[in-house]
């Protein structure tokens, strides 16, 4: 006589690993998945939420433009890109800085070129195309430590600004020209350059040249 077994189903499952009628071999998997997918979802919120995005400038902070070159930047800006004073360094012919407010930046570039200030603020105009609207009259700026800087204004409906083009050194035109070039870019919205004037005209001011320059 020949006895078959009978073979339990494939999905069943024995009694001691149900609960409420859920395999319990699954659990840690499904636990694991869980809380991978929690932590996705609300554990890097939080961790974003914890960590704030902005830099807020603070009284008494300065801008380190490289080889002993500073400026102070406007109080309650935020420091979107660059260097404080006190931190890693910055190099003047490899400069980039960038504050905002509002509809408002700031944009410091520093690079390496010979020549004078006009001469460099002409290379600028002719190779970048997305100044705004109506070139204004060209004029100069001289900041508290000396340097002269030349300043080209720019409006139309897509916004106002003004380029201002340094060589970080005073003194004879030898050493002038050899000295690296700074370019200082500010843009707003449209019609509103005149609310962030002052700032601007303050930050201007504040740029030295160094001691190494």
């Amino acid at each position: 006589m020949v006895v078959s077994r009978e073979e339990a189903p494939r999905e069943w499952v024995p009694v001691e690993d149900r609960f409420l009628g859920l395999d319990r071999r699954t659990f840690k998997a499904g636990f694991t998945a869980l809380a991978v997918a929690l932590l996705l979802i609300y554990g890097l919120q939080a961790l974003n939420a914890a960590i704030p995005w902005h830099n807020e400038i603070r009284a008494g902070q300065v801008l380190d433009l490289g080889g002993g070159a500073t400026a102070v930047p406007p109080v309650g800006w935020q420091l979107e890109s660059g260097t404080l004073t006190g931190g890693a360094g910055a190099t003047a012919t490899n400069l980039q800085i960038l504050l905002a407010s509002g509809g408002a930046t700031i944009e410091l570039r520093g690079t390496s070129y010979d020549g004078s200030a006009t001469g460099f603020l002409d290379q600028v105009e002719l190779s970048e195309s997305d100044t705004p609207g109506v070139t204004g009259a060209r004029g100069t700026l001289t900041t508290d430590a000396g340097l002269v800087g030349v300043v080209q204004s720019h409006t139309g409906p897509s916004g106002d600004g003004i380029d201002v083009a340094f060589k970080m050194a005073t003194g004879t035109t030898q050493a002038v020209d050899s000295a690296p070039a700074l370019l200082v870019r500010v843009r707003t919205a449209s019609g509103q350059f005149e609310r962030y004037q002052d700032d601007v005209g303050a930050l201007l001011r504040s740029i030295t040249p160094g001691v190494a320059q």
